[in-house]
C-alpha cells in the first residue's frame, strides 16, 4: 500500500511539473561569434558595437532580462567557428547565437546550431540556401538575403543606361551570391565575371583584364579591406576616368570612405540602410553611435543594432520566458521593433522585406566624406527565394 501511495505521489508531482507554466528565465545568454582580426576585422568590431550599444539603449538588459554576452573572434576561420559554437552550446548553453560576418564561416557552423533547437540571428550574412528549402524556424536573416543589395545595383545599372559591365568578387558564397544578385535586374551584358580568393589584396592582373573588356561600368563585391585596395588601385591605374565603379553599400561604407578618401567620392552604392535616413530610432542610434565611437556607424553596425532590437522585443512579448522555444520563435518572427532602416518585416521564410535604397558619397561642406540617400530603387523588396520556403507566413 505504501509503495502504490509513494508512487501515486510521484506521479502527481510530475504531472504538476509538466503542467507548470514556463517562468522567466533569471537572464539571457548569448553567444556572440564575430569577425575581429584579419582583414575583416573592422566589420566584426562595427558589428559587436552597433549590438553593445542597443544593449546600452535598453539597460544592459533585453526583454527586461540581463544579459551574459561572450563575444569571440572566429578569425574567419570556419574550424575556429566550429569549436567556439561547439563550445557556446555544450558547455554555456546559450539560448541564442549571433554576429558572424562572413558566410564562409557561418555555413559550416549554422547546422550544428540549429540542429541544437538553438536560434541564430544573422546580423550579416543572409544564405541563399536558408531562404529556399533548407529554410528553419529558428534562422532569422535580420540584416538582408545575399542577392538583396546587389540586385539593387543591377536595377540602378540599367536606369543609367549601362550596357557592359564587368563584375569582381571572391569566390565563396557570399561572392558568387552577390554577383547573382546583381545579375537578376540587370538587363545588360557581363563582359567579365572574376572571381579572386578571399582575403585577396593586390588586383593588378584583374583591373588588366578589366581594361582589356573596357566596361561602361564595374560592380564589384570585395568586403573590408579587400574593397579598400580594389579602390584605390582602380583609382591608380585610372580606370575611374574610363568606366564606373559600383558597389554595395558594405563595400563604399565608412570604414571603406575613411581608408580610401578623396577618390571614393561619387561612388553610388545600394544599401537597406544609411545614416541620414529620417526616422526617430536612426536618429538615436547614429547620434549616439558617434557620441560613443567617435565615428559614423556603418550598415554593419546598424544591422547588429537592429538584431539587439529584434531580441529585446522578443523576450518582452514573452514576459522573459525565453524557456517557451515555441513562443520565442514566433516572438522573434513578429519583429515588433522599430528598424533603424524604416519599414521591416519578415516574410515566411524569416529573411526581410525592406526598402533599399540608393546611396553617394560626397563631400560636405565642411570637407567631411560620407554617404547621402539620393533615392529608394526597390520598395518593400522579398527575397525571390521565399516561395521554395515551407514555413508558413
Amino acid at each position: 500500500m505504501k509503495g502504490t501511495l509513494t508512487r501515486t505521489a510521484a506521479a502527481l508531482l510530475a504531472l504538476g511539473l509538466t503542467c507548470a507554466p514556463a517562468l522567466a528565465a533569471d537572464e539571457i545568454k548569448i553567444g556572440f561569434l564575430t569577425t575581429l582580426s584579419g582583414p575583416g576585422a573592422s566589420l566584426g568590431s562595427d558589428v559587436r558595437d552597433g549590438f553593445k550599444l542597443a544593449l546600452t539603449h535598453s539597460g544592459d538588459k533585453l526583454g527586461g532580462l540581463p544579459v551574459k554576452l561572450d563575444v569571440v573572434d572566429d578569425q574567419q576561420n570556419p574550424q575556429t567557428g566550429r569549436q567556439t559554437v561547439e563550445r557556446f552550446l555544450k558547455r554555456d548553453k546559450v539560448d541564442l547565437v549571433t554576429g558572424v560576418v562572413f558566410s564562409n564561416v557561418l555555413l559550416p557552423v549554422l547546422p550544428g546550431i540549429l540542429q541544437a533547437n538553438v536560434p541564430y540571428l544573422s546580423v550579416n550574412t543572409g544564405p541563399r540556401d536558408y531562404a529556399g528549402e533548407k529554410c528553419d524556424p529558428n534562422f532569422f536573416a535580420v540584416a538582408w538575403q545575399n542577392e538583396d543589395i546587389p540586385a539593387a545595383m543591377g536595377k540602378f545599372a540599367t536606369d543609367k543606361g549601362y550596357k557592359r559591365v564587368a563584375m569582381i568578387a571572391p569566390n565563396y558564397p557570399g561572392g558568387r551570391e552577390s554577383l547573382d544578385g546583381f545579375k537578376r535586374l540587370y538587363k545588360g551584358e557581363i563582359v567579365e565575371e572574376i572571381y579572386t580568393k578571399l582575403g585577396q589584396l593586390d588586383y593588378a592582373a584583374e583591373l588588366a583584364t578589366i581594361r582589356v573588356a573596357k566596361p561602361d561600368a564595374v560592380f564589384f563585391f570585395l568586403p573590408g579591406g579587400m574593397g579598400v585596395n580594389f579602390i584605390k588601385q582602380f583609382d591608380g591605374a585610372g580606370l575611374n576616368k574610363q568606366m564606373a565603379l559600383l558597389a554595395p553599400g558594405f563595400s563604399a561604407d565608412e570604414d571603406t570612405i575613411k581608408a580610401v578618401g578623396e577618390s571614393i567620392v561619387g561612388l553610388y552604392n545600394s544599401s537597406q540602410w544609411a545614416a541620414d535616413l529620417d526616422n526617430p530610432a536612426n536618429k538615436r542610434f547614429v547620434a549616439d553611435f558617434v557620441k560613443t565611437y567617435g565615428r559614423t556607424p556603418t550598415m554593419y553596425a546598424a544591422q547588429a543594432y537592429d538584431t539587439a532590437l529584434l531580441i529585446d522585443s522578443a523576450v518582452k512579448k514573452v514576459g522573459g520566458k525565453i524557456e517557451d522555444h515555441a513562443a520565442f520563435q514566433k516572438a522573434l518572427k513578429a519583429a515588433d521593433f522599430q528598424s533603424v532602416r524604416g519599414k521591416f518585416s519578415f516574410n515566411n521564410n524569416q529573411y526581410p522585406i525592406h526598402d533599399l535604397y540608393m546611396r553617394e558619397v560626397y563631400k560636405t561642406a565642411d570637407g567631411k566624406i560620407t554617404n547621402k540617400t539620393v533615392g529608394t530603387v526597390v520598395q518593400g523588396y522579398k527575397d525571390p527565394f521565399a516561395g521554395e520556403c515551407k514555413m508558413g507566413g
